[in-house]
């Protein structure tokens, strides 16, 4: 068998230590990600103009709409892939790779095309107003043009990491940040290209992420190299891929289109709270990094234990994995609400942007934590292959609990900025609840009557 010096077997030592060395490149590897959106807000915000950063800004729920769908068919190849290797199916491990990139190069087609078409519909169902529409437009037309090297660096990404390896997609994401950086500046401040240039700035970097992975996919002398000859679907473990990639990506998908309606309720406020929000929104979105993280290491974890038949093992890696994750997550929230101003005032000098953007930041920021058992325990139900309870119970509390609670608010009590933002915390809690009763009826009492 061919070396495996850059996977990790989390089947057997010690747990916590095989989590914090799993999760902790892929939370950097995380947050460089997300500077590639959080630069061009930066560099829009104080450079182009509130309208800009509120274009910006309010993009960025459609464009989760395509990728969470996609990432939801990464999570089914990752728990496949991660299954194989637990239980050393090198010849059913490299049937997995090669189905997953073919049809991740037909999503990419597929949705290059959706993305372009839906830009203006989806623009003016979020009811974004005229002075934003423009920017918005030009953003996401451009963005979508080039989704094509997002999708692909995911998927190799996803691969790497089903097999233990986060270190190397972290030194991609590390090169293409700054690329991303010095592109930002060079595109808006020396050719003035406005938000065109951040768009471009973007997509360039993506592009050279995606082929880097690709490179090392082809050349590695790995397990699970990417061979272009054999490049094929094989149904049988598409049709694995989709049991539990398909209802993680329904749920992504519908969460996402959930809040764009919690967008438009932002939009009724004007440029300024939109700014504010997606200030807000770029801080949260850093907050969840290292819960998120944690909870692809709980899949990971969960799916070679479980492939390896140590339940038990599987189970020990949740309960620490949770724990981790809040002591973490409590931590960050803890001195963003002490700097919010501060924080914001990186996104825009405007008054009005910061003050939004720091009231949001207090209502919501400690909430998160009940957010941390929500996508931890989600990440391991789906690597035991269980991916429908996590979509009904989140798509019941982030899309029917937060719309109902934001249709009566807004009509009954007050529509009020920090009522709409709350929207959030309510869908989070609710989640938390739910997400606890299932896993003890579903997983916990069943195995404590066995044992009897």
């Amino acid at each position: 068998m061919a070396s495996r010096t850059t996977t990790r077997n989390m089947t057997s030592g010690s747990i916590l230590k095989q989590i914090i060395l799993f999760s902790l490149p892929l939370m950097l590897g995380n947050i460089f990600q997300m500077l590639y959106n959080t630069v061009d807000s930066i560099v829009v915000g104080n450079f182009v103009g509130k309208e800009a950063l509120a274009a910006v800004g309010s993009t960025t729920m459609i464009i989760n709409m395509l990728v969470f769908f996609f990432n939801g068919f990464s999570i089914g190849a990752g728990v496949v892939i991660g299954n194989h290797f637990g239980a050393k199916n090198e010849e059913r491990l490299h049937a997995a790779v090669e189905t997953t990139m073919a049809m991740t190069f037909l999503f990419c087609i597929l949705f290059t095309a959706i993305g372009i078409l839906g830009v203006k519909p989806m623009l003016r169902f979020m009811s974004t107003p005229d002075d934003v529409f423009k920017d918005a437009t030009t953003y996401l037309t451009i963005y979508f043009a080039g989704i094509t090297g997002l999708l692909i660096y995911n998927m190799g990404s996803g691969i790497l990491r089903a097999v233990g390896d986060t270190t190397r997609p972290l030194m991609f994401l590390v090169l293409t940040s700054v690329l991303n950086i010095i592109l930002d500046l060079f595109f808006v401040v020396v050719l003035h290209m406005g938000i065109e240039g951040v768009a471009y700035a973007t997509i360039i970097a993506q592009f050279v992420s995606a082929v880097l992975t690709l490179v090392l996919l082809t050349r590695t002398k790995d397990i699970y190299r990417l061979v272009w000859s054999e490049l094929k679907v094989d149904l049988t473990i598409l049709k694995r891929i989709f049991a539990v990639g398909l209802p993680a990506g329904i749920q992504s998908v519908i969460t996402a289109f959930s809040n764009i309606f919690v967008q438009s309720y932002v939009n009724y406020f004007g440029s300024s709270v939109m700014a504010g929000w997606s200030s807000y929104n770029k801080l949260d979105s850093f907050i969840m990094l290292p819960m998120q993280s944690m909870a692809m290491a709980a899949t990971t974890f969960v799916s070679q234990n479980m492939g390896a038949e140590k339940p038990e093992r599987a189970n020990r890696g949740t309960r620490d994995t949770i724990l981790l994750s809040v002591a973490v997550t409590g931590l960050i929230a803890t001195v963003l609400y002490i700097w919010a101003e501060p924080a914001v005032r990186l996104f825009s000098k405007d008054p009005s942007v910061i003050e939004y953007g720091a009231l949001f930041i207090h209502a919501n920021t400690f909430f998160l934590l009940f957010n941390c058992v929500n996508h931890v325990l989600a990440g391991a139900l789906r690597g035991r292959g269980d991916a429908r309870g996590p979509m009904v119970i989140m798509l019941t509390s982030f899309v029917a609990i937060r719309q109902i609670y934001l249709f009566f608010i807004t009509r009954f009590v007050a529509n009020t900025p920090f009522l709409v933002g709350f929207g959030y915390p309510v869908g989070w809690t609710a989640c938390c609840a739910l997400e606890l009763t299932y896993v003890y009826f579903r997983w916990i009492r069943p195995r404590k009557t066995a044992e009897v």
